[in-house]
C-alpha cells in the first residue's frame, strides 16, 4: 500500500495554495549550520548544541496528507508507520507477520470471525491508553464514512461488524472469508481525538501539534513541501528510538539533495524514490558515503487511459479513442525495448518488468510464457496498427478515425529523470511507427490524471508483502462513484474477469492456491494491455558512514532502508557516537543531521508551496 505516488496512488484531498516564509518566520527557528541566504555554506551536520541527536533524511517527495484516512504517498504512509501502530507488523528479517498493536489473533472455524488480543502496554502520546475501542472505531469509521475509506477502504469492504467487547479484545466479523486478516495495513488512530473530526475528506491532520500517536515517533511539526519533524516516543512499548529526533526534509531538486549529503547538511538521501545511476556512481567515490543498492519493492510502468469512467457509467476525460483497441495497446508495448530501458536508463539498477509483483516477493512473482510475452518487435507492432485500421498517411503519420495524425499525450513527472529519459525513447520508438508523442511533464500530475485527461502516464507503486492493496486498485469497486468525486482507482481499469479473480484470491486461505490466483490476475492485466510494467527498479539510496553505528534493512539481506513495510530502519538506527552499537554499519546507515527548519531556496524570501491532492506517486 504505501508510491505513489509519483506514480500510481492518487489521493484525493482538495488542493490549496500556501505561502510559506522561507526565512525570518518566527515559527521556523533554524539551527546553526542550516543553509540560509545569509549562510549559503552550511557546516557539517552534527548533533544539536543541547546534545539532541537528530537524524535528517532528504526526500524528493512531498506529503499528500498527514491523515491516515487519506494519505497514499510513500512518504506520508511511511510517516504513519512511525506515528501509529497497526494491528500487525512485518518482521524485518523475512517479512513474515508479527505482533503489532495486537499480540495474538485467531479465527473461528468458518474463518468469518477474527478475534485479536490488543496489547495493554501501548499508550497514546497524550497519556491515554490505546485500546481495542480505538481499533474498532477506526474500522467502523472507514466502513460507514466514504471519506475515511479513501486510502484503505478495500481492507474493510468485506467487514460485516467490528466490536470491542473489552479494552484488550477486538472482534471482526466478515461477510465471507478474507485472506488479509493478518495483513490489515491500516493505521489505528485514537478515537478520543479523531471522533471530533467533522469531514474526513478535508481534515489533513496538519494543524495541531504534536499529533497524538502511539508509534516509535511523535509527529511534532510540519511545513508543506519543506519538512516533517518527529520526536522519539520515549514510552514506545518496543523501546525508544536511539535518535531523539527524525526530520524528513524535502528537496524538489535531487541533485541539490545529493550535494547536501556531500556537505553534511543531510545524512541520508532517499531519492525519488531512487538515486540516478550518475548520482550513484559519483557518490560511490565519496569518502564516508556508502550507496545501498538492493532489489526494490516497486514496479515502474506506463499506464494507458482505458476510457476513464465512473461507477455510474459516465465517461470522464479525453483519452485518445484508439487506445480502447487492445491491438493498439499491445502494439505500443511491443515497440518499447525494455532491455534498452534497463541498460541505458537504469544502467543495470533494475530488472525487466512484466507483472505487478516484483521478484523480491517470490511467492507472487509472475512472468509471461513465451507465447504470451509481448516482446520487443517493432515490425509486429506496425502490423497490429495496420490491422486495427490506423494506417500511415502520405507523410508517414498514422491517423485516427477523425483523419488527424495520432499524437499521444504522456503524463510525466517533472522531478523524475527516468520519466524524461524514457519519454525521449518513446518519441523515437513510436515515431518510427508513425505516432507522435507529447511529453507533459508536470510538478502535479494528479489533477489531469484524476480527471482522465491523458492518453498515457508513467506509473508505479510500492508493493507490500501481502499484495492485496496493489491488486485492489484495478477493480471496478475502486472507480469513483461519479466524475465529481474520486475513488481509489489507479488507472480507471474495470474488468469483470479480473474482479472475479480478485474476489477469489481475497477469500482463499491456502497460501499456494492464493498465489496461483494472484498470478492469474497479473496475467489478465498483462493481456489487457492497459499497463506496461517496464521495470522493477532497485532501491538505491546513500548515507554517510562517519556518523552511523547501525541500522536495519528490510529484508535484512539485500534490503532497503527508506520506505520499509514497518518502522525498523529509523527505530533501530544507532548514532555512531552513542557507544550503543547494534549491527553492521557496512550494510546500511543513516546519520546525525541538523535540526532543520525548512529547505531554503537561496535568494528567495517567500515561496509558494502547493498543498495538492496526492499525485500519482507511489503508494507505500
Amino acid at each position: 500500500m504505501e508510491t505513489n505516488d509519483q506514480y500510481g496512488g492518487h489521493h484525493r484531498t482538495p488542493g490549496r495554495t500556501r505561502l510559506v516564509m522561507a526565512a525570518g518566520a518566527a515559527a521556523l527557528t533554524l539551527s546553526a549550520g542550516l543553509a540560509t541566504p545569509l549562510n549559503p555554506a552550511p557546516e557539517q551536520a552534527r548533533a544539536a548544541d543541547d546534545g539532541t541527536k537528530v537524524l535528517t533524511v532528504a526526500v524528493a517527495q512531498s506529503v499528500d496528507s498527514l491523515s491516515p484516512f487519506l494519505a497514499v504517498r510513500l512518504l506520508s504512509t511511511s510517516i504513519h508507520r512511525l506515528t501509529y501502530e497497526y494491528l500487525t507488523n512485518y518482521d524485518p528479517e523475512d517479512n513474515h507477520v508479527i505482533p503489532g498493536l495486537a499480540t495474538k489473533w485467531e479465527s473461528s472455524p468458518d474463518k468469518l470471525t477474527w478475534t485479536y488480543t490488543i496489547r495493554s502496554d501501548s499508550a497514546w502520546s497524550d497519556g491515554e491508553q490505546a485500546t481495542a475501542e480505538d481499533a474498532a472505531w477506526t474500522f467502523n469509521t472507514m466502513m460507514t464514512d466514504p471519506g475515511a475509506a479513501t486510502a484503505n477502504g478495500s481492507y474493510v469492504a468485506n467487514f460485516e461488524k467490528v466490536t470491542a467487547p473489552s479494552p484488550t479484545k477486538l472482534v471482526i466479523e466478515l461477510k465471507k472469508p478474507q485472506a488479509t486478516m493478518t495483513a490489515l495495513d491500516v493505521p489505528i488512530v485514537p478515537k478520543h481525538v479523531w471522533e471530533k473530526v467533522d469531514d474526513y475528506t478535508k481534515f489533513n491532520n496538519d494543524k495541531d501539534f504534536p499529533v497524538v500517536g502511539n508509534g516509535p515517533f511523535v509527529l511534532t511539526d510540519y511545513k508543506a513541501d519543506s519538512y516533517v519533524r518527529l520526536k522519539a516516543n520515549k514510552d514506545f512499548w518496543r523501546g525508544s528510538p536511539k535518535f531523539d529526533e527524525l526530520v524528513f526534509r524535502y528537496y524538489k531538486d535531487q541533485d541539490a539533495a545529493v550535494s547536501a549529503l556531500r556537505k553534511g547538511e543531510v545524512s541520508f538521501v532517499a531519492g525519488s524514490p531512487s538515486l540516478t545511476p550518475a548520482q550513484t556512481e559519483a557518490l560511490k567515490k565519496e569518502k564516508d558515503i556508502r550507496v545501498n543498492d538492493a532489489p526494490g519493492r516497486r514496479f515502474y510502468a506506463l499506464a494507458t487511459n482505458p476510457g476513464a469512467r465512473a461507477k455510474n457509467g459516465e465517461k470522464m476525460g479525453d483519452g485518445h479513442p484508439s487506445l480502447l483497441d487492445q491491438r493498439v495497446r499491445n502494439a505500443l508495448f511491443m515497440a518499447v525495448d525494455r532491455k534498452t530501458i534497463i541498460d541505458k536508463v537504469f544502467q543495470g539498477h533494475a530488472v525487466e518488468g512484466a507483472g505487478y509483483i516484483p521478484p523480491r516477493f517470490s511467492q507472487y512473482f509472475w512472468e509471461p510464457s513465451a507465447d504470451q510475452k509481448l516482446a520487443y518487435d517493432p515490425a509486429e507492432a506496425a502490423r497490429l496498427l495496420d490491422q486495427a485500421g490506423y494506417e500511415k498517411n502520405g507523410d508517414g503519420k498514422r491517423v485516427g478515425e477523425d483523419g488527424k495524425p495520432i499524437d499521444y499525450r504522456v503524463l510525466c513527472h517533472a522531478t523524475d529523470p527516468n520519466d524524461k529519459a524514457i519519454g525521449q525513447y518513446l518519441e523515437e520508438w513510436w515515431g518510427d511507427l508513425g505516432i507522435g508523442v507529447t511529453l507533459n511533464c508536470l510538478d502535479n500530475v494528479t489533477d489531469p490524471w484524476l480527471a482522465g485527461e491523458y492518453d498515457l502516464a508513467f506509473d508505479g507503486w510500492s508493493v507490500n508483502p501481502d499484495p492485496d492493496f496493489v491488486l485492489s486498485i484495478h477493480t471496478c469497486a475502486a472507480l469513483p462513484a461519479t466524475p465529481e468525486v474520486t475513488g481509489a482507482t489507479d488507472n480507471f481499469i474495470c474488468d469483470k474477469t479480473y474482479d472475479e479473480l480478485y474476489a477469489r484470491q481475497l477469500a482463499e486461505y491456502d497460501a499456494g492456491k492464493r498465489a496461483d490466483i494472484v498470478k492469474q490476475m497479473q496475467s489478465r492485466l498483462y493481456d489487457l494491455g492497459y499497463m506496461n510494467i517496464m521495470a522493477y527498479p532497485n532501491a538505491v539510496e546513500a548515507y554517510r558512514t562517519d556518523q552511523i553505528e547501525s541500522i536495519t534493512t528490510m529484508p535484512s539481506k539485500a534490503g532497503n532502508i527508506y520506505g520499509q513495510d514497518g518502522y525498523w530502519s529509523w527505530w533501530s538506527a544507532v548514532p555512531a557516537d552513542s557507544g550503543d552499537g547494534g549491527g553492521d554499519s557496512s550494510s546500511t546507515g543513516v546519520v546525525i543531521g541538523i535540526v532543520a527548519g525548512v529547505v531554503v531556496l537561496a535568494g528567495l524570501g517567500v515561496f509558494a508551496a502547493m498543498r495538492r491532492r496526492a499525485t500519482a506517486e507511489d503508494r507505500e
